[in-house]
């Protein structure tokens, strides 16, 4: 009875191992799923702007916005992340990444050497974008001046540093699917949809979040603690004490100049946000609004 008992405790390991083996195998982009195609360099400013990604990518303490050296370090509950190096410096940076390693990065968070990358990299929003657009940033991003900077490691303590585990994250969390256009809407809404939720990850930062990192769907966009431990993120949704007695038109100024309808100044991480905004298009601000 002993020997049966060890037996079967022995096969569930081993079934439970080789589940855990499949679940978490980091997904990829194959080459041969992006055919030819002439990059639209205009669209991939517009999605590194809305995007944001010097905010967390440019070098810090420096002015250059376009020097994308990384290592700016983002506090979380689960340890200090610190951004990596995406200039095309082909050492240090992506300049030796495929277009389908950048793809497979944004819609999979998998690293072109298959590991998984961490949400704090907001590919879970990143994911919802268009192929295309996707392309069109790779393309934007290599036009850029190479950074030599030396990427810095995370900060993690276990379990949390074994990133395997992110696999059952993803399984659990990940929606890979292109945000979908709502026929009900018009095409402004829809755009500014499209770009709230997907490159503008409005979300990532806007949401409470569980103890497990995942936004809480029921109170997304709701505002919640800053992940950072520095107040709060406010609730941008329009209900009484979020953004009700805002007009559009006050959301579209809000991003082009920072003022809110009160006339105070944005600061913090939205100063940044509003700095990207605010060379968008006057359209794309009106559809985000």
């Amino acid at each position: 009875m002993r020997k049966w008992i060890l037996a079967e405790l022995l096969l569930l390991v081993l079934v439970g191992a080789g589940l855990f083996y499949y679940l978490t195998i980091p997904e990829t982009v194959p080459a041969s799923a992006l055919p030819a195609r002439t990059a639209d360099l205009a669209n991939g400013k517009t999605m590194f702007l809305a995007g944001g990604c010097s905010s967390c990518h440019a070098t810090p303490g420096q002015d250059d916005k376009l020097r994308l050296g990384g290592g700016l370090g983002l506090a979380s509950p689960f340890g200090t992340f610190h951004a990596p190096n995406i200039s095309p410096d082909p050492a240090r940076g992506i300049g030796r990444w495929s277009e389908a390693d950048f793809v497979t990065a944004m819609r999979y968070g998998t690293s072109p050497d298959g590991r998984h990358y961490y949400p704090a990299f907001p590919y879970t929003s990143y994911a919802r974008m268009r192929t295309e657009d996707m392309r069109d940033l790779f393309a934007y991003l290599k036009t850029l001046a190479p950074v030599q900077d030396a990427n810095k490691p995370h900060e993690l303590p276990f379990p949390f540093s074994v990133r395997r585990g992110l696999g059952l994250w993803k399984f659990a969390f990940l929606n890979t699917q292109p945000l979908a256009p709502d026929a009900s809407k018009d095409a402004v809404w829809n755009r500014g949809a499209y770009l709230v939720e997907g490159p503008g990850h409005c979300a990532e930062c806007h949401s409470p979040r569980a103890p497990w990192g995942a936004i809480v769907t029921e109170k997304r966009f709701a505002g919640g603690p800053d992940p950072e431990g520095k107040g709060k993120v406010p609730n941008i949704t329009p209900h009484a004490d979020g953004i009700a007695d805002w007009s559009v038109g006050d959301i579209a100024s809000f991003l082009a100049d920072g003022l809110n309808p009160s006339g105070d100044v944005v600061g913090g991480s939205m100063a940044a946000v509003v700095r990207n905004f605010g060379q968008l298009t006057a359209e794309d601000r009106q559809a985000v609004a």
